[in-house]
């Protein structure tokens, strides 16, 4: 901001300086001289509730300006509220000094943000000069309350007072021209708030005569609405008088310029509170002498002299007191208030403009848009295209058409916004409503426009697509009777020619039943196509008759006359070539008939007999009566007639080979698979090989154990007692119940139990212990005392079986001193004696 500086000299050489700027050396003088009570009361106050509505944002406030502030810590603590700002961390002790230094850290941040603090210092303010805080938290106040205001190019107090001046040019009874005496009555600020809330207050019933009423009515609607605390009295605003701010100056300015020409005389307390005020406003004459003219500075000058003083003072007052009694409205205290206004208003007029700006650029997206879509559509609209296109294109075209018209239906509601925001615009007092109500004025032209040429296109396709509803109702009629027909054509033809698979003379005959039943609907199928060619054929007499171009294409199916007509007569074809098919397949059924019935017949004799000789030969091994050599002898009878019996098993094989040639998987009148006839043969073979060998190791361990054919037989009954599943095997439980039963220890038997098994068991615990080293010895007799034994000798000492079975079981000896073919009979001792599973 600039600075004016005028300067006055005088013949004492002593100098005034002034500089037209709030924030300098005027505000430090006004701190220091001119604070009469009525004056500090209210800036107190003021002052007070201007930083308890910033402090209460941090949880605390003050309630003596010049008490709370001295240590400094609340001081910072408002500083960084109002700036947002972090301050440099406080110091905690309670000594003078720190309190100092606190106060200096707020101070110097004032300092930072470009403001000169002129006779303020820390010690005035720990010290709690109520003048000195004031100006201190004045000088707060112009820099972070006032100085950023900015009204078009003025800024701060000017630019604070002229935003003052536009809000309230409206209203009757306002005329803000200064911050004291413009706001005495109230109504000022009452159409401050009225300009931005207006429903907060009726301004229509303010008087001027009730200022007290307007003020008071102000303050409470401020302080409950807007959050702005109440920060003056309105007593104290009605009552104070302005006196004649020139009369004074210019009788302070004599006053002062006698005083200054005896700088030797003393003057009184009285006197120098006097002088003090006369200064003030000698400065103030100052600055109306560069704006009036001479002759008031004459006029000063005739005060020159002292004996003139208590003319003058007579002349302007009428005793020294009305210029104290007589105060001026607190100019600070009310830029103060009027300041919280300005933020609390200036937000929302930037969410105004802001508003503007959005709706503004809202109109302009939502026309560019509507320009955009609306743009070529009275033309597509004028267009007569539908006078030469075909039924199907009319009915392309009305719905593309009825389409359009959902689509401009669902255009109505932009049409509307646009109208809406136009409107809104023009009750913001949007600068460029002329603009936005010609734009918003065609948009709406032409939707009406539009409107007009929809309904005459919609009346000319009705009137063309009736020439064709006859014709477009024929080949709906024609889609509809040829498309299920042609489906059951389709579906004929393709049963007809299905290649059926089929495994008895009951299926096929179901086919051939289903292919009469076919055969039987044909008559009825001819009289449906009749009907359905008769339509095509009606279609072609209507186009003839009334010269009507078809396109030769159903536009609701592809079906045509002459597809129906070849379908038709392919089926015809096809239903012979079923006929014989299904005949042929009635032949190869019978004869698949007659193989399953063949190889039934030799399968259910084959199974049970093959069954029936698996129970023989079990009987025959678990039979206790007879000697073991009548049972040998029985089962080499029972394997001989098996032998003799595989004939019929190779005639049943051979029968079934005829049925896997002719794809016969199954056959209803037995049982009896072939797999199951081998695997029921190859256990016969198997169980009287079994069951031979087992008999043949009986009399082997009978003969060269010495067991009688009694114990044996005893042996034989014991174990088919225990034998409780009849299978020829004893398990564990059992054979533990047959030794518990005779006597014995038990034993840990962990597997089943075989007859052998349990003869050698029984063997060795009725034999002695050296039963095999006697039949080592006696196989050495008969080896003429060599550790092996020759074929020959077995043979020509031992029975024929017993040599045979002695062969077929031992090893062949390997010993240094062994002959070609030796025998080693020692292991088969061995393993003879010790052969039993346990």
């Amino acid at each position: 901001m600039t600075a004016v500086e005028t300067q006055i000299t005088y013949n004492t050489s002593y100098t005034i300086q002034h500089e037209d700027t709030y924030m300098t050396q005027e505000e430090d003088w006004d701190r220091d001289l001119l604070l009469d009570p009525a004056w500090e009361k209210q800036q107190r106050k003021t002052f007070t509730a201007w930083c308890n509505s910033h402090l209460r944002k941090a949880g605390t406030q003050i309630e003596n300006i010049e008490e709370d502030f001295r240590n400094g810590l609340k001081l910072m603590l408002l500083l960084e509220v109002i700036s947002g700002e972090r301050l440099p961390k406080p110091d905690k002790g309670k000594m003078r000094f720190h309190k100092i230094a606190n106060v200096n850290k707020a101070l110097d941040f004032i300092c930072s943000k470009g403001v000169k603090l002129v006779s303020i210092g820390a010690e005035e303010i720990v010290d709690g000069n109520v003048k000195m805080t004031l100006g201190m938290i004045w000088t707060i106040i112009l820099r972070f309350a006032i100085q950023d205001i900015s009204v078009e190019e003025t800024s701060a107090k000017e630019g604070l007072l002229l935003w003052c001046q536009r809000k309230t040019a409206p209203y009757r009874n306002v005329n803000v021209q200064n911050f004291h005496i413009s706001w005495k009555d109230g109504l000022a600020l009452c159409a401050l708030i009225h300009r931005h809330r207006p429903d907060l207050i009726d301004y229509s019933k303010l008087r001027k005569d009730d200022p007290i009423g307007n003020l008071n009515t102000a303050f409470e609607v401020a302080e409950k609405f807007l959050d702005i605390p109440k920060m003056l009295d309105a007593e104290g605003e009605a009552v104070t008088e302005k006196p004649s701010e020139l009369r004074v100056n210019i009788f302070t300015v004599g006053l002062w310029m006698d005083y200054c020409c005896n700088p030797e005389q003393p003057a009184s307390n009285s006197q120098e509170t006097f002088t003090s005020v006369c200064y003030y406003s000698f400065r103030e004459a100052c600055k109306q002498l560069v704006c009036t003219e001479c002759n008031v500075f004459q006029t000063i000058l005739c005060f020159w002299k002292a004996e003139l003083f208590l003319i003058s003072l007579l002349f302007f007052f009428k005793s020294p007191s009305d210029i104290v009694n007589t105060p001026k409205p607190d100019e600070k205290a009310i830029m103060t208030y009027v300041s919280c206004f300005y933020h609390a208003f200036a937000g929302a007029e930037q969410v105004r403009f802001m508003r503007l700006d959005h709706l503004a650029e809202k109109f302009k997206q939502k026309c560019g848009m509507h320009e955009a879509w609306t743009a070529g559509k009275e033309e597509l609209l004028s267009q007569k295209d539908y006078e030469s296109a075909s039924l199907m294109e009319i009915r392309a075209l009305m719905r593309k058409h009825e389409a359009f018209e959902s689509d401009l239906a669902a255009h109505q509601d932009r049409v509307e916004q646009i109208a809406a925001i136009a409107q809104e615009l023009n009750e913001l007092d949007y600068h460029d409503a002329a603009t936005v109500n010609a734009r918003c004025q065609g948009i709406c032209d032409q939707w009406d426009n539009l409107g007009t040429l929809t309904q005459k296109r919609r009346d000319a396709l009705e009137r063309v697509e009736k020439l064709w509803e006859t014709i477009d109702q024929l080949y709906l009629e024609f889609a509809k009777r040829a498309a299920p027909f042609n489906n059951w054509m389709d579906g004929a033809m393709e049963d007809l020619q299905d290649m059926f698979i089929v495994h008895s003379i009951e299926e096929i005959q179901s086919l051939i039943t289903a292919h009469d039943q076919f055969k039987a609907t044909l008559p009825e199928a001819d009289k449906e196509r009749m009907a359905t060619v008769g339509i095509h054929n009606e279609i072609l007499k209507i186009a003839q008759t009334y010269g009507i171009k078809l396109s030769g294409i159903n536009p609701y199916t592809n079906l045509s006359q002459q597809d129906i007509n070849t379908k038709w007569e392919t089926v015809k074809h096809l239903v012979p070539l079923r006929d014989q098919m299904l005949q042929e397949e009635v032949a190869r059924q019978q004869g698949n008939e007659r193989l399953r019935r063949q190889f039934a017949a030799q399968a259910n004799i084959i199974g049970p007999w093959i069954q029936t000789k698996m129970e023989e030969i079990s009987h025959v091994s678990v039979d206790i009566a007879g000697s073991l050599e009548e049972q040998m002898n029985s089962l080499k009878q029972y394997e001989q007639n098996i032998i003799n019996y595989k004939s019929n098993i190779d005639k049943l094989e051979g029968d079934h080979q005829l049925s896997q040639e002719s794809l016969i998987f199954d056959n209803k009148h037995t049982n009896y698979t072939m797999e199951h006839v081998r695997v029921g043969w190859e256990q016969l073979l198997t169980t009287i090989a079994r069951t031979i060998n087992e008999v043949e190791n009986q009399i082997l361990t009978r003969d060269a154990k010495g067991i009688s054919q009694e114990q044996l037989n005893e042996f034989r009954a014991s174990f088919n007692h225990f034998d409780r599943k009849r299978n020829g095997m004893m398990d564990p439980d059992d054979f533990r119940a047959c030794l518990i039963s005779m006597g014995y220890d038990l034993v840990n038997a962990k597997a089943r139990l075989t007859f052998q098994a349990f003869i050698d068991f029984m063997t060795r615990e009725t034999a002695e212990t050296d039963t095999a080293e006697q039949v080592m010895a006696s196989f050495k007799i008969l080896a003429s005392d060599k550790n092996y034994i020759t074929v020959d000798e077995l043979r020509r000492e031992l029975p024929p079986e017993q040599a045979e079975y002695c062969i077929s079981r031992m090893t062949r000896y390997i010993g240094a001193d062994a002959a070609p073919g030796a025998l080693d009979y020692i292991s088969f001792s061995s393993a003879l004696y010790g052969e039993s599973d346990l």
